[in-house]
């Protein structure tokens, strides 16, 4: 790994997210009401997917950013292509319409992002750093927050806005509003969208992103049994 964000799963959760770690042998992840990722080394050799088998238990579907070919036996459920973006001259700004979420403010979250479809975000995805919200007539209408920490860096994700309030710029201000707080820590901060989201895409160049790589992550189903692919 030259860089960890090359691994950002694995350098998050080796490194400022290490106290979220579930580990088997040398494969990490996220407790799964927390984040769906899992963490394997960059030269996984069959070991390392035993223990990913493990972990995860037989016939579970796993999220793993890697392009690598996993052993026979294993099913790839799906692929998609994303697209990772770093700031590059980010004019980040604090907004004083938004508020912090916490806890009591989840069932509201987990509402917006289930009609808006943003990315994974579960029960505790909030405790992975600081998530900002605007709310108009009290209801929760737009977000963004701080998800994978590799080290020097903080993932913004989570970004939605209600359909009812989109055109306004929430998430522009939102997005930069969360920088703000990473770039005010020391931190640089990045992004990770679809490849395919070319509309996503544009809006984080304008504002002073920029996309530093493609990278594949794979949904993978462990086999249903330990002799498909795996050794003993």
């Amino acid at each position: 790994m030259t860089s960890p964000l090359d691994n950002p799963a694995w350098a998050s959760l080796t490194g400022p997210h290490a106290r979220f770690a579930e580990r088997h042998g040398r494969v990490l992840r996220y407790p799964q009401d927390v984040a769906p990722f899992v963490a394997l080394p960059d030269r996984p050799d069959e070991r390392v997917w035993a223990d990913l088998a493990a972990l995860a238990g037989p016939d579970a579907v796993v999220p793993v950013m890697s392009p690598l070919a996993p052993p026979a036996g294993w099913v790839r459920v799906e692929r998609f292509d994303v697209a990772q973006l770093v700031e590059d001259g980010v004019r980040v700004a604090e907004d004083a319409e938004a508020v912090r979420l916490g806890p009591s403010d989840v069932p509201e979250m987990l509402d917006l992002v289930e009609r808006t479809q943003p990315g994974p975000f579960r029960r505790r995805t909030v405790e992975l750093g600081a998530y900002l919200g605007i709310r108009r007539d009290g209801a929760l209408v737009a977000m963004a927050g701080e998800r994978m920490r590799p080290p020097g860096w903080t993932e913004i994700s989570a970004v939605c806005t209600d359909p009812a309030h989109r055109g306004q710029g929430l998430a522009t201000r939102l997005v930069l509003a969360v920088a703000a707080g990473i770039r005010a820590r020391g931190e640089q901060a990045l992004m990770h969208a679809a490849a395919t989201n070319t509309a996503a895409i544009g809006l984080y160049e304008s504002l002073g992103f920029r996309v530093r790589t493609h990278t594949v992550i794979t949904l993978l189903r462990v086999p249903a049994h330990r002799s498909a692919g795996l050794p003993a």
